[in-house]
Formats: C-alpha cells, structure tokens, sequence
C-alpha cells in the first residue's frame, strides 16, 4: 500500500467514529428547529438559534413567549440533547481504551516527518548518541532519533527531541524517517551487525545520503566502509587520539575545543564535475576570486583527489571535483556558499 493511500484510509478511520455523533446532533438541531417552526412559526433562523441555545444550555432567554407545545418541544430537545451527550462521552471513552487518540497521535507524527528536510537522523540513543544529539542541539540541527528501546525513548524525549520507536534496520523505518530528504544518517547502534544491516538498507534506499557509522572492532569498520558508509568511528581508536594528541601537542586540542565552542565553523565545499557550471570560475586562482576577501570565511586547505593542500597561496587555481575546507562564521560561510553559486555540489559541517 502506497504512503498516500495508507494515509487516506487512516484519516477514513480516524473520522469514522464521529460519524454518528455528528448525525445524532445535525438530526436534534434540525427537528427541533423544524418543531419550532411548526408550534411557534418563527423564522427558520429564530428556530435554529433557540435549538442552539437550549442545547448548549447557555439560555439567552426565549426569542419569544413559547406556547405549551413549544415548551413540550424544549423539553424534548433537552432529553435528546442529554442523550447525545451521553453517547458521545461513552464514545470517547471506548475510544480511548481502543487507543484511538493513540491513532492520532501516530497520524500528527508522521505528518511531521513527511516535512521534516535537511536534518540529522540518529540511529540509536544510547551514550554516544546522546552525546551527538546534545552537540547537534547545540548548533540548533534539526534531529529525528530512531529507538526502539522504550526507556531510551523517553530520555531523548526528555531532551526535546522527536524519536521514532521504530526498528532502524528495516527499510520501512528509514523511509518514514526522511533518509531521502535528510542532511545525514549517524548510526550508533550497540551491535557492529545492526550497524552494518542499517547503513546497507540506507546505501540501497539513497545512494547520495552521508552515512556515518560506530564500529566497535577495526574489522567491523573494514566491512561497514565497504558496505558504502561515509564515515566509521570507533570510540577507542578516537579516544586513543585525542588522548595521544592531547600528550603530544595539547595546544591544538585545545584550539579545537575553543572552536567547537565559538560561533565558528568548519565546513566541507565539494564543487560540480559538471564543466558548464563551473565555467565561470574555471582555471581562477583563489587570488583571482578573493572568496576570503568577499566573505571573510578563511579557506583552510583544499583537498584534490588524494592530494590535500594545506594553507593554500592565492595562485592555486579552483578545479572540478575538489573540496575546498573553509573556516568563518554560519554568515561567512553563507556568503562563501552564493559566491560559489552552482559550482558547488554540497556542503558539509565537520565542525562547530
């Protein structure tokens, strides 16, 4: 069954139940107005506001002195006025032990993801997920966490955070999740095997989605980059260089954690293969375009196939197919982002 016709029998079932509510009350108003119009010939309107007002039990006031049949009326309309009531409230209630507004509540969700774009979705919820989620909090990212461990559901909701509880393993739930419309798919499942099964359901479903994946053993990280992930992170090997690194040279540690604190920010620019769109800055140096000078974003290192340069002077030129890594505030870099124009391919944070 196709989303939108899943969709359209949902909302069918949703309305159902209030189908005969509805009836019973247009049924009421509509013979206690006409009984009005036959015992006290006033306008239909009159009618229709006196069936109002008696069953709403606000009492305005009589539009006009009622005569013994029209007061025989009013008291049918408040008995059959009472007796909807009850029934609607009985229908609630059964509503509510059949998990109807459970229903709803599913129906308001998924209509949330259909337009959530441009956000990072976290499989699993564990330590390290949850240390990603507050770092992504932080640069106000949008994140969608997929768990299916119910206590770990209600800590990531405790943040704030929307979860799906839903397997993360099955092409069903990566789709509902926007893998195809997301910024990128980090997956922190405690299981090598499950993060494996996930990024090659994510790789089949979108082919262009970055994935970023743990791995607990050099050969689980081996077989996930094979299985098409972006990214693999072992938390030791990290923890190991960062702790090595801090020893060897503390200071540069340091300017890191000074810079993922700040406003500044260091992303990825990977620019078109395509040669038309990159005519109009192809063989310019970055002397030539002064992208610093225009927006003040400072251009780290450029990285050209496997050949990476660092500090680059203002005569290298800017060709097909490379990543420029640039430093500067979310202004700086958007400013860099429309110098660019449609050379670029995408862009990718990798700090901040």
């Amino acid at each position: 069954m196709s989303p939108t016709s899943f969709k359209g029998l949902m909302l069918k079932d949703l309305a159902k139940p209030w189908l005969s509510p509805a009836f019973s009350l247009t049924g009421l108003i509509l013979l206690g107005a006409f009984g009005y119009r036959l015992t006290e010939n006033w306008d239909w309107g009159d009618c229709i506001w006196m069936v109002l007002i008696t069953i709403s039990t606000i009492g305005f006031g009589e539009v006009e002195p009622l005569s013994a049949a029209g007061r025989v009326v009013t008291v049918l309309i408040i008995s059959g006025g009472l007796i909807v009531v009850q029934l609607t409230l009985q229908r609630v209630l059964r509503l509510s032990e059949s998990g109807y507004f459970r229903k709803m509540r599913e129906l308001r969700f998924r209509r949330l993801l259909r337009n959530m774009k441009d956000h990072v979705i976290i499989c699993g919820y564990g330590r390290i997920g949850e240390e990603i989620a507050e770092q992504l909090q932080f640069e106000q990212v949008p994140i969608l966490v997929v768990e299916l461990d119910l206590k770990r559901k209600s800590a990531a909701e405790e943040r704030n955070l929307q979860v799906l509880a839903a397997d993360a393993t099955l092409d069903e739930t990566l789709l509902l999740a926007g893998i195809t419309q997301c910024r990128s798919l980090v997956v922190t499942l405690p299981s090598d095997a499950s993060n494996l099964y996930v990024v090659l359901s994510a790789k089949g479903l979108c082919s262009e989605c970055r994935l970023i994946a743990r791995a607990e053993s050099e050969e689980a990280s081996n077989k996930l980059k094979l299985a098409g992930a972006t990214v693999v992170v072992s938390p030791y090997v990290a923890a190991g260089r960062t702790m090595a690194a801090t020893a060897l040279r503390p200071i540069a540690v340091d300017f890191m954690d000074l810079l993922a604190g700040s406003q500044c920010e260091i992303e990825e620019f990977v620019l078109t293969k395509d040669l038309k769109k990159f005519q109009p800055i192809r063989h310019r140096s970055l002397e030539e375009l002064q992208l610093g000078h225009k927006s003040g974003a400072m251009v780290l290192a450029i990285r050209d196939g496997t050949k990476l340069i660092t500090n680059p002077g203002g005569d290298v030129e800017i060709a097909p197919g490379q990543m420029l890594i640039a430093l500067g505030s979310k202004t700086e870099l958007g400013r860099l982002r429309g110098l660019l124009g449609e050379t670029l391919l995408n862009v990718e944070k990798v700090n901040g």
